[in-house]
């Protein structure tokens, strides 16, 4: 899994408040939940609140954790903006940039699709989930110490939704926001039935109007929808301390941060000083890391992690190894086709992509066997479609039986195996097959269409700054090229990768989609038609099918957990089946290596995966250990 996709799911409100939701049987509101349109201390999707009103902290958490020290992590790429608003559109988000904002609600990372008042102290929204309320604190104050207001709220939410695509979608069923109180902002939703409308909401990032609609200090007008290099103005636990554009970026602690007692930020944000070095590519971050230029490395190489980590500080146990669970989320990483442009418009020819992937063969020579093949788009959860339909999935697939391949009502989904010379030439074969079958043949050993006789090639295209993935286009190239594909590997800088993604110009790339386990509205911006167009949108391939829309209007409806699963597993088998990628490889597992310098709770979330830096702090004693840093 790459950081940018993370980023990416983090920015739009799913990786930080929408993953971490666990598998869980259907129930009906519980007791203690308010009825219809009554003021609630927190929201959940479909059942129980874990904490009661008034709750102390959360468990997870160690409320007596220290407060100092300084956390290094490395950043591969680079930035040129600190604003989120236009984050995806233009220019490169500074990481960490938000951390200096609050959101309305704040995420419990134990506990289901559940969340708890941050700026607002409470949440009212009525049965058929038409509109929601939100009260915001008294006490919830930007840091210059003017209060954090309903006009901030609605200038913060028009603006997302004026300028990010992505969130425009995320939000299109917004109808309307508008102050109903002196605290209080309404947003109106354009249908009922939507029950995740007032979650989505809540995890609404808010911006500071009067900062915005400021001058900067050279007397310049400041503008919402453009990059800027000015720290903002937050309301968050960190504030942006210093920074070289492009390099490195630290953020301070806010010591007289408003929400630091609030019983959703107890035994958080606790080191004084969050420090982000930038590198131009992961083989130098990785160097940095062991001549101790950083603290903490998430490692996405499984050669890296065989291989790379015998230096004397981890014989000395002065760096820790340490593998955390993946337990709140899915994945589709993969090979995946533009198929805007008429050469990758015929399933067929995606499919023989797909056979000629040996997927076993480079498992075993360059990643150590640590990987496991995807064979969804919810991968390792319970919402994966596996065998064939039955039940409440089929009633839901049944209407659209002539709108989706017949092979989603006849066979199980499954891809290719490799591995053996002789499974290599089999798929190959079948590959040949079907290329044949969409038109195209071999002319003087090249590919070719078989009408027009122009030859077929390809583009991956790949950011330099991830040269793991370069090696792994080469191996699946001399593939490709015994099937007569003219196949060409395009390795871009980091600037240059993003505007080609935000414009569509690409042929193929690897990407990932980071799914919830409990997947709603995003949806529509990962596979919907209306973003197939929306620049910037993270419907990269290009997907417009009435099928796959429907699916996704069933995903976003659902009375229950039931009816979600349900749903959600019709969905992953027509994406499956339509074969608009070639799936790679999964790892159950966050790998870690740090210097031995922090603490953390003895009982960690359960659903956060390492929750570093969040919940961990700076232990003067391990760190004298460890030894110095710079």
């Amino acid at each position: 899994m790459n950081r940018r996709s993370l980023l990416t799911s983090a920015l739009l409100g799913l990786a930080a408040q929408r993953l971490g939701l666990p598998a869980f049987p259907a129930a009906a509101a519980a007791p203690d939940q308010p009825a219809g349109d009554a003021w609630r201390h927190g929201v959940s999707l479909f059942g129980d609140l874990k904490y009661a009103e008034g709750f102390k902290q959360f468990d997870y958490v160690n409320a007596a954790a220290p407060k100092g020290g300084t956390m290094r992590e490395a950043v591969t790429g680079t930035f040129d903006s600190f604003n989120i608003v236009v984050w995806g559109v233009k220019g490169n988000l500074a990481a960490g940039t938000t951390l200096i904002y609050d959101t309305l609600l704040a995420p419990a990372m134990d506990e289901v699709a559940s969340e708890y008042g941050l700026i607002a102290e409470a949440a009212r929204y009525p049965d058929d989930h038409s509109w929601a309320s939100y009260r915001l604190r008294r006490e919830a104050t930007w840091h210059d110490g003017k209060p954090i207001t309903p006009d901030d709220v609605i200038f913060s939410f028009n603006a997302f939704k004026q300028y990010s695509p992505q969130l425009a979608a995320y939000y299109r069923h917004v109808r309307k926001v508008e102050q109903s109180g002196e605290r209080e902002i309404t947003f109106t939703f354009d249908a009922p039935g939507n029950r995740e409308l007032p979650q989505i909401v809540g995890q609404l990032s808010v911006l500071p109007k009067h900062w915005w609609e400021g001058t900067d200090s050279s007397g310049k007008k400041r503008d919402i929808g453009a990059t800027t290099l000015e720290p903002p103005l937050g309301s968050g636990p960190y504030r942006i301390k210093s920074f070289s554009a492009g390099r490195d970026i630290t953020f301070e602690r806010v010591p007289d941060y408003w929400a630091r007692a609030l019983n959703v930020k107890v035994g958080s944000d606790n080191f004084d000083a969050l420090h982000f070095i930038y590198f131009r590519d992961t083989t130098v971050a990785l160097e940095a890391f062991k001549g101790d230029t950083v603290d903490w490395r998430e490692e996405n190489s499984a050669k890296n992690w065989a291989t790379a980590y015998d230096f004397p500080a981890v014989k000395e146990k002065r760096v820790v190894l340490e593998q955390f669970p993946i337990t709140d989320f899915g994945i589709m990483q993969a090979f995946a086709f533009n198929i805007r442009l008429d050469k990758f418009k015929d399933p067929r020819v995606r499919l023989a992509f797909n056979y000629a992937f040996d997927f076993e063969d480079m498992n075993r020579q360059l990643f150590y066997g640590q990987y496991q093949r995807i064979s969804s788009y919810f991968d390792r959860t319970e919402l994966a479609a596996t065998g064939l339909p039955t039940g409440r999935e089929l009633e839901i697939l049944q209407p659209l039986r002539d709108k989706v391949p017949p092979q989603v009502f006849t066979t199980p989904y499954t891809n290719p195996v490799g591995g053996t010379p002789e499974a290599e030439r089999n798929n190959l074969r079948q590959a040949v097959l079907l290329l044949r079958d969409a038109g195209y043949e071999i002319r003087n050993g090249k590919l070719a269409n078989a009408k027009t006789g122009e030859p077929y090639a390809v583009e991956f295209l790949t950011d330099s700054a991830e040269p793991d993935f370069e090696r792994v286009v080469l191996f699946y190239k001399p593939a490709l090229e015994r099937l007569g594909i003219a196949t060409t590997l395009r390795a871009v800088d980091d600037v240059q990768y993003e505007n080609r993604l935000r414009t569509f110009d690409f042929d193929i790339i690897i990407s990932s989609w980071v799914e919830s386990l409990s997947p709603g509205n995003e949806q529509r911006g990962y596979w919907g038609s209306q973003a197939a167009d929306q620049p910037a949108s993270l419907n990269r391939i290009g997907i417009k099918n009435p099928a796959v829309d429907a699916l996704i209007d069933q995903v976003i409806f659902a009375k229950s957990r039931a009816d979600l699963v349900a749903a959600t597993k019709a969905l992953d088998r027509v994406l499956l089946w339509n074969h608009y990628v070639v799936p790679q490889w999964t790892y159950p597992y966050d790998r870690s290596a740090r210097w031995d310098r922090f603490g953390r709770p003895g009982l960690m979330p359960k659903y956060g995966e390492a929750a570093f830096p969040t919940v961990w702090w700076w232990d003067a004693a391990k760190a004298a250990k460890a030894g110095t840093k710079s």
